[in-house]
């Protein structure tokens, strides 16, 4: 970190994570699940809208989604343009599911005008739907 500095970063934050997640060190996991992956069925469906971490935008019918599956272990995440793409496209409403509300941080702070909930346990799944399905009423 201080070599960054040095090299004109303004900052510099270590992060705590399990593993080099989304970088080229873990090119054989990717290989790996890619190799995988040709043991199961993938087929695009045009009904349902999926957006790719790795660079933002929707899966497409030409993609290869496997090849794509697979990159997203060694790429990196592009969580802001993603998110950025959804609220242009409509998504107005986020659920972080999962222990923690490190992505709902995220998300509240690229936009204040979006709804983010957070589900971690049987409560607040239960709090979520509700106040899901009272929205949804109201509309």
């Amino acid at each position: 970190m201080e070599l960054l500095k040095e090299k004109g970063a303004r900052r510099a934050i270590e992060l705590k994570t399990g593993g080099p997640f989304h970088t080229v060190k873990l090119k054989d996991a990717s290989d790996k699940l890619r190799n995988e992956l040709e043991n199961i069925s993938v087929e695009y469906n045009d009904k349902i809208k999926v957006i790719k971490n790795i660079d933002a935008r929707e899966y497409k019918k030409e993609d290869n989604i496997k090849d794509i599956l697979a990159k997203h272990i060694i790429s990196p995440v592009r969580f802001k343009e993603t998110i950025d793409y959804m609220i242009e496209n409509g998504v107005d409403t986020f659920v972080e599911i999962g222990p923690g509300k490190t992505l709902t941080g995220f998300v509240k702070k690229i936009s204040k005008d979006v709804k983010v909930y957070n589900i971690n346990d049987v409560s607040s799944l239960n709090e979520t739907i509700n106040i899901l399905k009272e929205v949804k009423n109201d509309e």
